[in-house]
C-alpha cells in the first residue's frame, strides 16, 4: 500500500506534468518527434489512377485480375524512457533529489507521448537491468509509470549503462525514440551507445546537482560513495583540498559529455536546481530548428 508521502508527491508530479504539457509544450512535442517510414496495410482490386508500381503482381497473377499493396504512413512512435535507478540519484542539495528530478522528466516526456498517442515504456537499471515496463498507450499506463518511479526499490546500487542499452536492443525490435536519463556515473558504454543509435533514436539527459561540484567550508567531512559505499574523509577548510574537489567532479562532468557527444547521441543537461520544461523546451526548440 502507498504512503500518504508518495500519494502526494504522485499527485503532485501529475498535476505539474500535465499542465506543462497542456500549456507550456502544446504542439511541440509533436512537431519534433514523427513516425517514419510506411507499413503495409492491405491489398485491394487496382482502380484507374492507382501506381503501377504498387501492384502485387503474385496476387493478380492469382486472381486473374490486377491487385496492388496499400502502404499507411507509420505515424505511431514508440517512446522508451531509461532510467537510471542507481543509490547516486538520492543525492541533492535543492529542492529535489536527482531522483526526483528524473521522476519528472519522466513524467513529462511519458504525458507528451501519450498526447500523442504514442507508446511509452521504460527500463529501469541499476548495474543490472530491474524492472522492464512494456510499451503501451494511454493515461492509466502513464499512471503506473510514474508511480514505479516513486515507488521501486532496487536491489541494487551501481550503474552499468551499458547493460541497459543493451537490453534496449534485445527487447525492443522495432526503432524507438528513447532517453535515457542517468548522471552517466558509469563507465565503458560509448561503444553501445553507438551501436544503439543505429537503430533507435537515442538521447541523453544527463543529470546533476550543484553541491556535487563543491565542498562546504566546514572542516573534516565524512563522505560516503552512495553506490559503493566507500567512506573517505577530506579536509573541507582546505582551500586547495576544495578547489582539487571541484575540478575532479568537473572533469568527470565533462567527460561524460565528451563520451555523449564521441556517440554522435544528443545531450539534455539538467540539473536538479533548474526547471525540468525549460531544458525540455528548449531542446525541442533546438531540434525544430535543426529540422528546418
Amino acid at each position: 500500500m502507498l504512503s500518504p508521502e508518495i500519494i502526494k508527491k504522485i499527485k503532485k508530479i501529475h498535476i505539474k506534468t500535465g499542465r506543462i504539457v497542456n500549456t507550456m509544450m502544446a504542439g511541440q512535442y509533436k512537431s519534433v518527434f514523427r513516425g517514419s517510414g510506411i507499413e503495409f496495410e492491405e491489398v485491394r482490386e487496382y482502380s484507374p489512377g492507382d501506381e503501377v508500381k504498387n501492384i502485387d503482381w503474385k496476387v493478380s497473377a492469382r486472381m486473374g485480375r490486377p491487385y496492388i499493396k496499400v502502404y499507411r504512413e507509420e505515424r505511431e512512435l514508440i517512446v522508451m524512457l531509461l532510467v537510471d535507478m542507481s543509490a547516486s540519484g538520492q543525492f541533492g542539495t535543492t529542492e529535489n533529489l536527482k531522483m526526483e528530478t528524473a521522476a519528472e522528466i519522466a513524467s513529462i516526456l511519458a504525458f507528451n507521448a501519450i498526447r500523442n498517442n504514442d507508446k511509452v515504456g521504460a527500463i529501469l537499471f541499476t548495474d543490472r537491468v530491474e524492472k522492464y515496463i512494456p510499451p503501451k498507450k494511454g493515461s492509466s499506463h502513464v499512471w503506473r509509470v510514474i508511480k514505479e518511479m516513486f515507488t521501486f526499490k532496487p536491489e541494487y546500487k551501481g550503474t552499468d549503462i551499458q547493460n541497459a542499452v543493451g537490453y534496449l536492443g534485445r527487447v525492443c525490435r522495432k526503432k524507438t525514440v528513447s532517453f535515457l536519463i542517468s548522471d552517466f556515473l558509469s563507465q565503458d558504454y560509448l561503444r553501445q551507445l553507438r551501436l544503439a543509435s543505429k537503430k533507435h533514436e537515442l538521447i541523453s539527459v544527463l543529470l546533476s546537482d550543484p553541491g556535487e561540484f563543491s565542498l562546504p567550508e566546514a572542516g573534516i567531512l565524512a563522505l560516503e560513495d552512495f553506490e559503493t559505499g566507500e567512506h573517505f574523509y577530506l579536509d573541507a577548510s582546505d582551500e586547495e583540498t576544495r578547489r582539487k574537489f571541484n575540478a575532479m567532479k568537473t572533469r568527470e562532468y565533462r567527460n561524460s559529455l565528451e563520451t555523449l557527444k564521441s556517440a554522435d547521441i544528443d545531450c539534455i543537461e539538467i540539473d536538479t536546481a533548474g526547471s525540468v520544461a525549460d531544458a525540455l523546451k528548449r531542446y525541442f526548440h533546438y531540434r525544430e530548428k535543426r529540422k528546418r
